[in-house]
């Protein structure tokens, strides 16, 4: 098998902590003819690559001199198409409303950031949500450009987040996540049902559509496995604290487990069903759901980590402030 040739490095630095945008132009020929290509220029690929919305924000982007090549220069508008040719820019990003909470790292060594993320605060840069990240955070406050997520939190879960420092090492920490050689415990806060017989092992099949905000549970081998305990509970107000241990990564896991045993966690917009879309800017009602630990064995150095987050869950603290 052929190997792939690696991109050449980026001749633009990082903005606000976000990579630029890299395209390869497809070296496989598109037109009718032999070896030919339905582009005669660069600046036709990307205006249909990027659709006809943006077809005029894309000429700009020639006319500024902000799409660059391989060595740094501006490419022209009238640059010739040419089959595996790399261009680099940065892309305008989106109006963000900052998340005013702080981003905490608990653990930093040579290999690893260890943050403590909090509620509304995305992982990693995605749709609306680019320069308002934890990723993109750290890399400016650590000044760390190379640094990369290991793993990913919910936007709305609070809680501890794996970041790499050294590229070359994160695929090793990667595969702990994926090989479920980490330990993670949650706790979340949610109505008390006297009735649910706990400790429980919730085993189901999930499956999330593209497309869909919402997993759902369908017959099926099981895919998805939580232990669900019950740490305490009040008779005030009828709520309990609970420790949820996923055994298995399906997206919405732990939301759509604990939807299903009748008592769906405080806060969450989407499940058992969906509400209204929370304003951008309106932080009150987090979900109450928080990644309380990381335990895992160093596949570089060895070291046993056992991490813990400092967050409280606000319903549990105090139920008036975190309705707001």
């Amino acid at each position: 098998m052929r190997r792939r040739t690696p991109p050449p490095p980026s001749p633009l630095p990082q903005r606000d902590g976000i990579d630029p945008v890299r395209v390869r132009l497809p070296g496989v020929s598109t037109g009718t003819g032999e070896g030919e290509s339905r582009w005669a220029t660069v600046r036709e690929h990307l205006r249909e690559r990027f659709g006809a919305a943006r077809a005029e924000l894309v000429d700009g982007m020639f006319t500024a001199g902000l799409i660059v090549g391989a060595d740094g220069r501006p490419v022209g508008a009238d640059a010739a198409y040419v089959p595996g040719m790399f261009v680099w820019f940065h892309r305008e990003p989106p109006v963000e409303t900052p998340v005013p909470f702080p981003l905490v790292i608990v653990h930093r060594d040579a290999h690893l950031v260890v943050a403590d993320k909090p509620h509304f605060l995305a992982t990693t840069p995605r749709g609306s949500h680019v320069t308002e990240t934890a990723l993109a955070r750290l890399r400016r406050e650590l000044g760390i450009p190379a640094l990369g997520a290991a793993h990913r939190l919910d936007r709305l879960t609070a809680g501890l987040v794996l970041f790499t420092v050294r590229p070359e090492e994160r695929g090793a920490y990667q595969s702990l996540f994926r090989d479920r050689r980490v330990r993670k415990v949650y706790e979340a806060v949610a109505p008390y049902e006297p009735s649910l017989a706990l400790p429980v092992t919730v085993r189901s099949r999930i499956v999330k559509e593209r497309g869909t905000l919402t997993a759902r549970e369908v017959p099926g081998e099981p895919n998805a496995v939580s232990r669900v305990e019950l740490i305490e509970h009040r008779a005030g107000d009828g709520l309990a604290r609970y420790r949820l241990t996923p055994l298995t990564g399906q997206t919405h896991q732990l939301r759509v487990h604990m939807a299903s045993l009748g008592v769906p966690l405080l806060g969450d917009p989407l499940y058992p069903e969906v509400n209204d879309p929370v304003p951008d800017g309106d932080f009150r009602c987090p979900l109450q759901l928080l990644a309380r630990e990381l335990e895992f064995t160093d596949p570089v150095t060895g070291a046993e980590h056992r991490l813990r987050s400092g967050r409280t869950l606000a319903a549990w603290s105090s139920y008036d402030d975190w309705k707001g």
